[in-house]
């Protein structure tokens, strides 16, 4: 038979990030993914936990839950975005989700028309970049400078493009970038929006992991005009694998995504939702996070040593303050998906740049790099690997 697929599916590209990590070669260094240290894990606290949930709520852990999610979660997720990040007002409401892929989603779903524009920062998440494809949205992308967004590109483009329902945004510890967004340009942004009559889609997936310098405040704690749609996520600071993230948006909008999500899954997985609030409210869920950023910021150090080290001096890279990546670009005339092969055949893993590009089929000089996944170890071999085989590509 011949299938005819959705014309919203058939030109969908998969994720080069997956693709690449169905490579299990044990001989080849992964720094090309995108997962939490296995370390990072609260494994023996999460056991205890859950056998206290077998033991005394297994009817309530396996039962359906409400499509907004876990009640306590809720609660304690709310204060705790309150108390530590202003964020939350009477006019907002916090939903559980699966995963902040899934908040992408329900908010792609419920504020864009097939059509309609979404501006992205350029490169960004490819994670998002193909949910805002498979809703048929055009999108248009605005480059990501040192200190976040070019002002002046993002408001020509809302200029140009009177219709833009959507912008899209990481603002703290970029991915693929690394890079963070300063306060003056999360104001301008927010301002723009306001003005433009823009929804924010705030991705901060990667907010609590800030391992140097200061915090700077989210753009959904300057919201007073009930633009912003804030996502945030347990996988980098829990689990990846338990597929728990949560929304704080308008009442107006999370309303709508409630029911985007009944169509979807009804709701996000109960037993890990009550493991989550029985964490947060009984353990030391600051503390561990804390040992997370102590974690990274070690990962970090030892790549960048090994960069330092070992690349040719031609070759820039980006210097993070949290989060998960940084990104490396190669001179001028340099063949980026060839480099990225050559490497391959070599033991490690990389991510081409082109897979962030919101433009499909635009060129790039730059990869990205992973520490958090590899071991010590991998991670100072990986890099020294790779920094050989840019003094070896670029010689030729």
């Amino acid at each position: 038979m011949e299938y005819r697929f959705a014309d919203r599916i058939n030109n969908l590209k998969p994720s080069a990030i997956r693709e690449i990590l169905k490579n299990t070669d044990p001989n080849v260094i992964p720094l090309a993914a995108g997962n939490p240290a296995v370390e990072s894990f609260p494994i023996a606290e999460m056991r205890e936990i859950a056998c206290k949930i077998f033991d005394e709520q297994a009817g309530v852990a396996f039962q359906y839950g409400i499509t907004e999610g876990y009640p306590k979660l809720r609660e304690l997720l709310r204060q705790r975005l309150h108390d530590k990040f202003g964020m939350g007002t009477e006019n907002d409401e916090l939903l559980i989700v699966s995963g902040g892929q899934q908040a992408i989603d329900l908010a792609t779903k419920v504020m864009c028309n097939e059509g309609e524009i979404i501006v992205s920062e350029n490169p960004a998440f490819i994670g998002a970049l193909n949910t805002f494809r498979s809703y048929g949205a055009k999108l248009k992308g605005v480059d990501v400078l040192d200190d976040g967004m070019d002002i002046e590109a993002l408001e020509r483009t809302f200029q140009e493009n009177p219709n833009v329902k959507m912008l899209y945004t990481i603002p703290s510890f970029q991915n693929p970038l690394g890079t963070c967004t300063c306060l003056e340009k999360r104001r301008a942004v927010y301002d723009l929006c306001v003005k433009y009559g823009v929804v924010i889609l705030e991705d901060n997936p990667y907010g609590e992991l800030r391992f140097d310098g200061e915090d700077i405040p989210t753009i959904k704690s300057m919201d007073t005009e009930g633009i912003v749609i804030y996502c945030g996520s347990m996988s980098k600071v829990m689990s990846a694998g338990i597929r728990v993230g949560f929304v704080l948006a308008p009442k107006a909008i999370a309303a709508k995504m409630t029911v985007g999500k009944q169509a979807s899954d009804v709701h996000t997985n109960q037993f890990f939702q009550m493991l989550i609030a029985e964490y947060m409210e009984h353990y030391d869920f600051d503390g561990h996070i804390q040992k997370i950023r102590a974690l990274y910021k070690h990962k970090s150090g030892l790549m960048l040593s090994a960069i330092r080290e070992t690349f040719p001096k031609e070759v820039g890279y980006t210097i993070p303050q949290g989060g998960l990546f940084l990104w490396c670009t190669l001179p001028e005339g340099a063949d980026m998906l060839a480099f990225v092969q050559f490497v391959k055949e070599r033991g490690v893993s990389v991510v081409p740049g082109v897979a962030f590009n919101v433009e499909e089929g635009t060129p790039s000089r730059c990869f990205r790099l992973n520490y958090s996944t590899p071991s010590d170890e991998k991670v100072v071999e990986g890099t020294r690997r790779l920094g050989q085989a840019l003094q070896e590509f670029l010689a030729k």
